[in-house]
């Protein structure tokens, strides 16, 4: 994931402090020092690296600090406040027109995920009740209209597109089309460039100004590092974006781009790409990446996520066979398709406060997901139903149909037993025992 090696050395700069109890001026430039250089080592613009840790310098040697019984808690107070100042402050939202229909321009370079991007922004608009429009403006690019119609149809919005005639003529007749139809939000997924030239920019510049967009979203690679941060000013000085779309974030980028855009742009970042999938969009917040990179977690985007993505009947479904002890491997395997929806194991852990320590450089094997779900689908109704019913012939069966070992299937049994007794410690007449005697089970 992003950040991880910055959030490492930031993490051993910040146990390094915490052991010394007290801090003197020297401890506080050392530890910025380090600071400062793992910034650097991610990729972070080098002026924005030094002004950042001067001014973190600045107000740690301040008396509040010096004086504090806990200073290297109020070092790491100031650092996570400046991190999120760095990052924007607030979270930045969308603009919307007074009048329909809203239109968003979309531009950058050619491979920095414009087009699947501008997919993810559209079922992101339609799932808070909006009627968004794709249009097709990139008639340079091979297949770029029939790219964004696949995308198009994976979301369920509509694609405007009128060929290969001048992108200033589609965006016009694009917001035409949307008065007429209804659609409230026009998407305009414009041609990028391998570079920047003066041709991409005047063409843009002249969409710009016949449409009059109410956002101008850049999207950039974050894994260019460095380079995204030239091409964001680059746009910025010629279009006056209004914000950015990071893409990539979920891979093993540095990050340096997230910290630096704001700084060299002064526009904000207002949405982060978090993986393929057409929900892997979430509007960002400076304060819960900051956290995220200080190894706080980020729990309130995990609990959006949960809310937004998952079933809530099959979880209300759960809770009461759960509550009633009658879990059975259908259960389970619903959970591991919910599971799935919210994207990578080791994405939903790093969300949660302190697990970016533990999991360190742990491997997490998402195909595990896959293996119990293709074992639990190799069993009959009647098995998922009663595992009581799998005996050895059984587990030989279905090791062999899903091509996994008869050991695995011992697991997984194992696992569901498990789980059964745990949920048996919390209900039934075991609960005054387990709880002191409180009525209502836990004491809470």
């Amino acid at each position: 994931m992003a950040f991880e090696g910055l959030s490492s050395k930031i993490n051993n700069v910040f146990k390094k402090l915490k052991n010394k109890g007290r801090l003197a001026e020297s401890d506080v430039k050392e530890a910025m020092r380090e600071v400062r250089l793992a910034l650097l080592e991610a990729d972070v613009n080098y002026k924005v690296a030094k002004d950042f840790t001067n001014t973190i310098t600045e107000r740690a040697i301040g008396a509040d600090v010096m004086e504090s019984l806990t200073p290297a808690q109020m070092v790491i107070k100031i650092v996570n406040e400046e991190l999120t100042n760095l990052m924007g402050g607030e979270n930045a939202r969308l603009s919307f027109a007074s009048k329909p229909p809203t239109v968003i321009m979309l531009c950058g370079l050619q491979g920095s995920g414009k087009t699947t991007h501008a997919g993810k922004l559209a079922l992101m608009l339609k799932n808070q009740n909006h009627r968004p429009l794709l249009v097709g403006c990139d008639v340079y690019r091979p297949a770029a209209i029939d790219q964004l119609k696949v995308v198009g149809g994976k979301v369920n919005v509509p694609v405007f597109e009128l060929g290969k005639i001048s992108p200033i003529k589609i965006a016009k007749e694009a917001v035409k089309h949307a008065k007429d139809y209804g659609n409230d939000i026009v998407i305009l997924d414009t041609a990028g460039r391998l570079h920047i030239d003066e041709e991409l920019m005047d063409e843009l510049k002249e969409i710009n100004k016949a449409v009059e967009p109410k956002e101008i979203l850049l999207v950039i690679d974050s894994m260019t590092g460095q380079d995204a941060v030239n091409v964001a000013k680059s746009f910025n000085e010629t279009l006056e974006i209004s914000g950015v779309i990071l893409t990539k974030l979920d891979g093993d980028t540095r990050g340096g781009a997230a910290l630096s855009v704001r700084a060299v742009t002064g526009k904000p970042i207002k949405f982060v790409g978090t993986g393929e999938k057409a929900e892997n969009l979430e509007a960002f917040h400076p304060s819960r990446m900051a956290g995220r990179i200080l190894g706080m977690g980020d729990v309130l985007t995990l609990i959006e996520d949960a809310e937004s993505k998952l079933d809530q009947k099959k979880a209300e479904q759960l809770a009461q066979k759960m509550l009633s002890n009658k879990l059975d491997f259908n259960d389970m395997y619903s959970q591991f398709e919910q599971l799935k929806k919210m994207g990578p194991l080791k994405g939903i852990l790093s969300k949660l406060p302190g697990m970016d320590k533990k999991l360190g450089d742990v491997e997490i094997n998402d195909r595990a997901v896959d293996w119990t779900m293709a074992l639990i689908s190799s069993m009959t109704p009647a098995e998922r139903a009663k595992p009581d019913l799998i005996n050895p012939s059984r587990k030989r069966r279905i090791a062999a149909g899903s091509g996994r070992s008869v050991e695995e299937v011992n697991r997984l049994l194992k696992q569901l037993e498990q789980t059964q007794k745990m949920m048996k410690q919390f209900t039934g007449k075991g609960k005054k025992k387990k709880f002191g005697g409180f009525p209502g089970g836990m004491p809470f």
